[in-house]
C-alpha cells in the first residue's frame, strides 16, 4: 500500500483538489486499492472547514467526483504515517518541515517536481484562476503516479 498525503497552506483548493484528481486517475488506472491518500494543511487558517466553492466547481466541471473533506492540519507524527508529502509550492515544503522536524528519508517534495517542468502549483486564493490550478495539479498528479509505477 503506497500512502500519499497532498499538503497546501489552507487545505480547502490545492491539495484537496489533488487529493480528488489523484483519486481519479487511480479509479481510472484501476489501482484504488494499492493507495491510501489523503491531504492536509500547514496553517490552522481554514480548519474544518470544506473545499472552497470555486475548487469545487472547477472539479465538478471536469467531471472529477468528490471526496468528502474538512481541512486539518499535518501534525509531526503525520511524517511516520505517509510514504510521500507532495506540497503544492516551496513555501509549503517549508512548513511541513518545520511541523515535521525534517526529512530525513526523503519522503518531502512538490507535486510538480515529477514533472518535466518543476513549478509551485499556480495558488487560486491568490489568483482566482482555477483553471491554471487544475492543470498544475493534473499535470503533476500524472507524473507522480508514473514515477511511483515505473518497474
Amino acid at each position: 500500500m503506497t500512502k500519499v498525503l497532498f499538503i497546501c497552506y489552507g487545505n480547502i483548493c490545492r491539495s484537496p483538489m489533488a487529493h480528488c484528481i489523484f483519486t481519479q486517475l487511480l479509479r481510472e488506472e484501476g489501482l484504488l486499492s494499492e493507495f491510501t491518500v489523503d491531504s492536509a494543511a500547514t496553517s490552522t487558517e481554514e480548519l474544518g472547514n470544506g473545499i472552497y466553492p470555486p475548487a469545487r466547481a472547477k472539479l465538478v466541471e471536469k467531471n472529477i467526483p468528490l471526496i468528502p473533506h474538512r481541512s486539518v492540519q499535518l501534525q509531526k507524527s503525520d511524517y511516520a504515517a505517509w510514504d510521500h508529502i507532495l506540497c503544492m509550492e516551496n513555501r509549503n515544503v517549508r512548513d511541513v518541515l518545520r511541523i515535521t522536524g525534517g526529512d530525513p528519508d526523503g519522503k518531502v517534495c512538490r507535486l510538480t517536481d515529477y514533472t518535466d517542468r518543476p513549478r509551485d502549483v499556480a495558488d487560486p486564493w491568490y489568483t482566482g484562476d482555477f483553471e491554471a490550478t487544475y492543470r498544475d495539479v493534473l499535470d503533476g498528479c500524472r507524473a507522480f503516479l508514473r514515477s511511483v509505477r515505473k518497474p
